[in-house]
């Protein structure tokens, strides 16, 4: 029964962005042996982060857990496509993801720029 419990994957969509309306996406998380979470986003139609109003430099991708402040897990690389792809391993189980904008890859907080977010992940 746990192996079945592993193997199965949680799937979320983002909710519609004020910030970017066009922006769609998916995440996938699948925990795996070792108990770590593998984390997935296919993201479609994200604007470059320059032509957002104000503009900024970077996405930011946060992670929230039951075990306090959001975490910063990566920056999300636009480049002019209009698909792009993020993928990074967390040791705690995810309880919601969100992308800001950010004007400092390295930021330890999130600004209030939300571009996309998940609702609470079981």
């Amino acid at each position: 029964m746990v192996f079945l419990f592993h193997s199965c994957a949680q799937r979320a969509t983002f909710q519609t962005s004020s910030v970017v309306p066009a922006a769609e996406g998916k995440v996938t998380i699948k925990q795996d042996k070792n108990e770590n979470y593998n984390i997935k986003m296919d993201i479609t139609n994200l604007a470059d982060v320059d032509r957002l109003q104000p503009p900024r430099k970077s996405y930011v991708v946060w992670l929230e857990s039951d075990r306090g402040s959001p975490k910063n897990v990566g920056r999300i690389i636009t480049s002019g496509r209009l698909k792009v792809s993020f993928e990074t391993v967390a040791t705690q189980k995810p309880t919601r993801l969100f992308i800001t904008a950010e004007e400092n890859e390295n930021v330890q907080y999130p600004s209030s720029m939300v571009v996309l977010t998940t609702d609470r992940l079981n």
